[in-house]
């Protein structure tokens, strides 16, 4: 038995925050991260907005990019205090994935983290209140998803939270929240979008339902994120589509290895953090190379490039042309092709390597590479690692 599900109401286009004026409730606390929302005037909308639906409106501001498990504790004691019925969080991914799990913890209060670390453990939820999600980027589709990752900062590593509990009652995807993206977060943020849609295409659970979404999301991304990235306003609007489809596909066909990589390397090092998109963007290019050895995953990767219309006759052709292309975007998106390079060289050489085993043997045990196409030892992993790291072949 397999299941599909996404946000009971997702409201789309320009103008759609005036849907918050028709929720029905009598309190509302709004999660929300630094000061760009604020600044740019829809915090302030959101809150109005709330306040003419007759709700009294509390803020819980300050959610940091990558939230920490602290932050969700706080929030949590906050919406326990303030006893909300609607929990609406705008901004990028990391304040509505810190929602998310605050909300647990809301209706639970004697839960742990430990036990919400366990794969499609939570409890019931809507005990006390609903979700609504506003996303400012267009990338991490955590509004239409099963998914939260919030990070442990003592231990190092980067927890992916799972459950459809979590997956938001209402999604409003209004792009002029996204106009005011800087340059590199469309770039990491649209190429976050592509990995989600490639890695949930080619997931040993993709379906008939979540095929199409991955498919159209690609093509969307392929069209529309270098654009966006110039600061065209339609291409805004229409990646700000394609990350939500893309988040739909892969909230129910689960993701890979790109992924369980991106999650265990992000805060591993001391010299900084690897942001997510990013991340994402260097190893697929190398993912697709090793999970090409598996013939279905190939066959996969080859359908996705010949709908893109890129050249290839045969199935080995096309695959290195998927490569290809996002190699190009990448590229184009100035993103560097190696973690070596990553931001100047601010991973050192020899901590990666120091960690290389800790961090190859998380990354296989991360709940994201069961739905790999091909299995992957940690002795794999590391050899992939190091090819991400340096820039070299995948010939294994």
């Amino acid at each position: 038995m397999a299941r599909f599900t996404i946000p009971r109401d997702v409201y789309h286009g320009k103008g759609t925050l005036e849907t918050l004026k028709e929720l029905k409730g009598e309190k509302a606390i709004v999660v929300v991260g630094g000061g760009s929302m604020k600044r740019f005037g829809f915090l302030d909308t959101v809150v109005n907005n709330l306040k003419d639906a007759g709700m009294e409106v509390e803020l819980f501001e300050g959610v940091e990019p990558d939230p920490s498990v602290e932050t969700v504790m706080k929030g949590a004691q906050a919406m326990r205090k303030f006893q909300p019925d609607w929990i609406v969080s705008i901004g990028g991914g990391s304040p509505i994935d810190a929602a998310k799990a605050m909300w647990a913890f809301y209706e639970y209060p004697d839960t742990t983290f430990e036990d919400l670390c366990i794969p499609f453990n939570f409890p019931t939820l809507r005990t006390k209140a609903k979700f609504c999600a506003i996303p400012s980027t267009s990338g991490t589709a955590t509004e239409v998803t099963a998914f939260s990752v919030i990070t442990d900062y003592e231990k190092g590593i980067k927890y992916p939270l799972a459950d459809f509990n979590i997956t938001p009652d209402i999604a409003i995807i209004d792009p002029t929240l996204a106009e005011t993206m800087p340059k590199k977060l469309t770039a990491h943020t649209g190429m976050d979008a592509m990995t989600h849609a490639i890695e949930a295409y080619v997931s040993t659970l993709n379906s008939d339902y979540t095929d199409p979404l991955a498919l159209h999301a690609i093509k969307m991304v392929s069209e529309y994120l270098i654009p966006s990235y110039a600061g065209d306003s339609e291409a805004r609007e229409r990646m700000h589509n394609a990350q939500c489809l893309a988040g739909m596909a892969f909230s129910n066909a689960l993701l890979g290895i790109v992924h369980s990589m991106a999650h265990k390397t992000g805060a591993a090092y001391s010299g900084g953090h690897i942001v997510h998109g990013c991340a994402n963007a260097m190893y697929l290019p190398k993912v697709i190379k090793f999970n090409a050895k598996e013939p279905e995953a190939a066959k996969r990767y080859a359908q996705i490039a010949d709908f893109l219309r890129l050249e290839g006759t045969t199935t080995e052709e096309l695959v290195d042309a998927l490569i290809a292309h996002i190699k190009k975007m990448n590229a184009q998106l100035d993103i560097p092709s190696s973690i070596k390079d990553y931001e100047g060289g601010i991973i050192d050489e020899n901590e990666f390597l120091e960690k290389l085993e800790t961090v190859a043997e998380l990354a296989v045990g991360d709940a994201c590479t069961g739905s790999n196409p091909r299995s992957i030892t940690p002795k794999q992993m590391e050899q992939l690692l190091k090819c991400c790291y340096y820039d070299t072949e995948v010939d294994f």
